[in-house]
């Protein structure tokens, strides 16, 4: 119960942040560093605890490379989720459907948005099972910034694109907030699921004596 509940606390955080920038028209250029900021604290806070995933993609690719048991892995997600839902509540309360920015007529295709979110999330995951799970890398204090750059670059890169989520729980988040067409919700879960399957697939082709 203590690792669902690091992962609600830090999932509930990054969703917080990504959408108070989002809708915060005087952030611009640096929520990027925010966002990528937060995942990085938020890492580092909750890391020996749960690992500090606080995405589902993550948890999967987690399990799949071997280092997260199967049982738990649907409770990470529950908690990450839920933790999702309750960032997205607070934003709303505190900005007004008013505020909120309205993504329904995205300017790229789904195709575009999906391969996008593949990508940056693979990288993100790879990163994640190469700087916090790797034996080789056991022990070392850069973790969390690696992988809140991952997020950074990525946000600033393709973000444009499509919103720049890598998270499933951060996509459920920027959905209720309308941030992201609820008719590409689904096409957003699965390319991010996929990546984090993908990573993990090669970080074993990679690593094979890393058990």
């Amino acid at each position: 119960m203590k690792k669902y509940i690091v992962e609600l606390i830090g999932t509930f955080f990054l969703v917080f942040t990504v959408g108070v920038c989002v809708v915060s028209p005087n952030v611009g250029a640096i929520a990027p560093i925010a966002i990528g900021s937060v995942l990085m604290v938020m890492i580092y806070a909750g890391g020996h605890i749960s690992g500090g995933h606080y995405n589902p993609a993550v948890t999967v690719a987690v399990a799949l490379r071997g280092r997260l048991p199967m049982v738990d892995v649907l409770g990470y997600i529950i908690a990450q989720v839920i933790g999702a839902c309750l960032a997205a509540g607070a934003v709303y309360y505190l900005k007004g459907a008013n505020q909120l920015v309205d993504s329904a007529a995205p300017v790229y295709g789904i195709g575009k948005i999906a391969l996008v979110e593949f990508l940056f999330t693979f990288a993100l995951a790879y990163v994640v099972l190469n700087v916090a799970t790797a034996k080789a890398n056991a022990g070392n204090s850069f973790y969390g910034a690696a992988i809140g750059f991952t997020v950074a670059a990525g946000a600033i890169a393709v973000g444009p694109i499509s919103g720049a989520a890598f998270n499933p729980a951060v996509a459920t988040g920027c959905m209720i907030l309308g941030l992201i067409p609820a008719g590409n919700f689904l096409a957003y879960i699965a390319a991010q699921l996929a990546a984090g399957a993908v990573a993990a697939a090669i970080f074993r082709i990679l690593n094979p004596e890393d058990k």
